[in-house]
């Protein structure tokens, strides 16, 4: 939103690991404006292009709407657990709640992600925009999307957890 897709954090992922000598292709099948609901209306479509690993990074403007935590768990669920099936690698990239919306909404929000992701048993990065949210210096002007240089920091904030994942799928593919 806002950027050029060479901008956003998947191509910095898929650049600095083909710069570290990573044969990957790393698609953006991001839609800005995009719901858990939608993902998974979507989910098949991406499972069908072949895929090793998704990145489920979804939730947001679900929260932004007021849709119910439990729609929002039932639908991030319904997407990883279709991809586990199709043998696919999922990482979860989690959200917070916004305070605005109450303590109770928020509280139930955030223990989405944690939640699922130790039941499903997939790896989980708490917080997408750690570091990054509210500060405006990393946020274009609506306050809510990232700079490009707030890219580069979530790029920063994944690389821990979705780079030993995606170097698994790349070994496991290499040994078929």
């Amino acid at each position: 939103m806002g950027l050029p897709a060479d901008a956003a954090f998947p191509a910095v992922l898929g650049r600095q690991w083909r710069e570290a000598g990573l044969a990957v292709e790393v698609i953006n099948a991001g839609v800005s404006g995009d719901t858990t609901a939608g993902g998974v209306r979507r989910v098949a479509w991406l499972l069908a292009q072949g895929l090793d690993v998704l990145v489920v990074e979804l939730g947001a403007n679900d929260m932004f709407r007021g849709v119910a935590a439990a729609e929002v768990d039932t639908n991030l669920r319904t997407i990883v657990t279709r991809a586990r099936a199709a043998g696919v690698a999922v990482v979860l990239l989690g959200m917070r709640g916004n305070p605005t919306l109450g303590p109770e909404y928020q509280e139930a929000f955030d223990a989405v992600y944690p939640r699922l992701a130790a039941e499903l048993e997939v790896p989980l990065v708490p917080f997408l925009l750690e570091g990054i949210a509210g500060d405006p210096a990393l946020n274009q002007a609506d306050g809510i999307h990232p700079t490009a240089e707030g890219h580069q920091r979530i790029a920063t904030t994944l690389a821990p957890t979705l780079g030993p994942v995606v170097k698994a799928a790349l070994a496991a593919k290499a040994g078929r």
